[in-house]
């Protein structure tokens, strides 16, 4: 999972202090590099470093980063490798000069390498899947071209309209992605299935229609710019430095399947997806549990409910509310400490869990409570959790996921660990609970969480991708040898060594 964005200002205006403020916006998405390109009518320039995105920018950065329109990429690593040759954006000379910022993971990536080599005459210099996705399209563009003399004026919308339509005849997988092209615009694009997020805006500065493209549309909001809606799968928009825009259905096998795990925990609330409120998701998340323990569990006795903080706090206010029983805040969570789940390494994992969070002990003691958080992977946070409630005196303590066990590993740019990692795995949720040590617990239901997330959208959507908790992958490539695979990339004796 990262976060990108891409920007085409004013022509007299620097777009750095945009990128840089989107960026901060996204930093949840990802908190192991960061990386901003920009591109006047001649030149680039980049700064991309391992880290969070105020250590990787300071005012002498800004100062170098000219150009009236450029991308922004923060990163986390989805196999374990934090080398600073994989932070994004990335470029390549030709043709012309293109820069690409990748959300998402590729699934046939040797195939394209091979292909790239073979075919293309490109030689890549990492194993990253978005490095092999910018000379794939840097590759389409040359074939569009087909040795037709001229400079970049010569270069077309329907060009590039080309390349992506090859692009996505070539690659399996999930991709939202901007890329730029030195002197001439910005390109956004995303798979036929829609999986990853890319919302855009607008706003006029003086006459001209600036355009932004970003992983979730607050960043729309945080900026100043009108949200647009998001780009379609398969769809592909070009913005011209001219101010011209255009846009083209490139795929015609497209069956939009965002993924369900953007509204369970990556995404902040006050994002919209798809025409969907992340907030909206997640507060009807709490009143489908709040029902189901009312149906299984009427005499539960729960005195208050506490919420994980942060993206468990809606749910649990919710389910609060349905229930008729008080919410309380039990936990202060140290903002210092990132999030647990996106850091490499089960050690630094563990070892962040407790640094994260403390108790507040009236809020347990003596107290039957229900926990709820997001969802539940490994099982490391849960246990830890469900220790710091007994040990502030709770005299019984029950959980609440607001997912489904997750069974499943994902292939779509979620760093899932190897499924036998998985807590819920080959597991009953009674056995869980025990490895959790809560005294009852319960998960959602995938139905209701389907449905808590649709919503009443309009949208042309669907379904979700819920592989990781039903293993039906939407797109194609996905069979038992890739799985295993990536379980043996993913495990964290794997990540560990890596990081030796």
């Amino acid at each position: 999972m990262c976060g990108i964005i891409g920007i085409l200002a004013h022509p007299d205006s620097q777009v750095a202090q945009s990128l840089y403020d989107g960026l901060l916006v996204l930093q949840h998405r990802g908190q192991d590099a960061a990386g901003i390109v920009t591109s006047d009518r001649e030149n680039i320039s980049h700064r991309r470093a391992n880290g969070l995105v105020r250590d990787v920018f300071r005012s002498k950065h800004s100062e170098s980063l000219r150009g009236s329109m450029g991308l922004g990429h923060v990163r986390y690593p989805t196999a374990g490798s934090s080398s600073v040759a994989e932070a994004q954006p990335f470029y390549t000379n030709t043709p012309f000069g293109v820069s690409l910022a990748h959300n998402g993971n590729l699934n046939n990536t040797s195939d394209i390498i091979s292909g790239l080599l073979e075919y293309d005459h490109r030689r890549i210099n990492t194993s990253s899947d978005s490095e092999a996705l910018l000379n794939l399209f840097a590759a389409e563009i040359q074939r569009s071209l087909n040795g037709r003399p001229g400079g970049l004026d010569s270069l077309s919308n329907e060009d590039i309209f080309r390349a992506v339509e090859r692009l996505h005849l070539r690659a399996e997988g999930s991709y939202s992605v901007v890329a730029m092209i030195t002197g001439w615009g910005i390109v956004a694009f995303r798979d036929p299935n829609g999986i990853r997020p890319l919302s855009m805006g607008s706003r006029v500065v003086e006459g001209f229609t600036e355009r932004l493209f970003s992983s979730e549309s607050v960043v729309c909001d945080t900026l100043g710019f009108k949200h647009d809606g998001d780009v379609p799968p398969g769809e592909a928009i070009v913005a011209r430095m001219d101010g011209t825009m255009s846009s083209k259905q490139c795929s015609s096998d497209v069956l939009h399947s965002p993924c369900i795990f953007e509204h369970v925990y990556f995404a902040r609330p006050d994002s919209v997806i798809d025409g969907i409120s992340v907030h909206s998701s997640r507060i009807r998340m709490g009143a489908a549990l709040a029902r189901r323990i009312t149906e299984e569990f009427p005499d539960h006795g729960i005195e208050s409910v506490v919420a994980v903080p942060d993206s468990g706090r809606i749910a649990a206010l919710e389910l609060a509310r349905v229930l008729g029983i008080p919410y309380r805040e039990g936990f202060v969570k140290n903002r210092y400490i990132g999030r647990t789940f996106i850091m490499p390494g089960q050690t630094v994992r563990k070892d962040s869990v407790r640094k994260k969070l403390n108790t507040i002990e009236e809020e347990f003691s003596g107290k039957v409570v229900l926990i709820v958080d997001d969802s539940i992977v490994r099982g490391n946070t849960s246990r830890r959790i469900v220790t710091m409630a007994r040990e502030a005196g709770a005299k019984k303590v029950y959980f609440a996921s607001c997912s489904p066990p997750i069974v499943h590993p994902n292939v779509y740019g979620i760093d899932m660990p190897a499924k036998s990692e998985y807590v819920a795995y080959g597991r009953t949720i009674e056995q869980i609970s025990e490895a959790i040590g809560s005294d009852w617990m319960i998960y959602q239901k995938l139905e209701d969480l389907v449905h808590a997330c649709k919503g009443d959208s309009k949208s042309d959507l669907a379904t979700f991708d819920c592989s990781c908790f039903d293993g039906v992958y939407v797109t194609g490539g996905i069979n038992d040898e890739y799985l295993e695979r990536i379980e043996r990339m993913r495990s964290d004796s794997a990540k560990e060594t890596v990081s030796i």
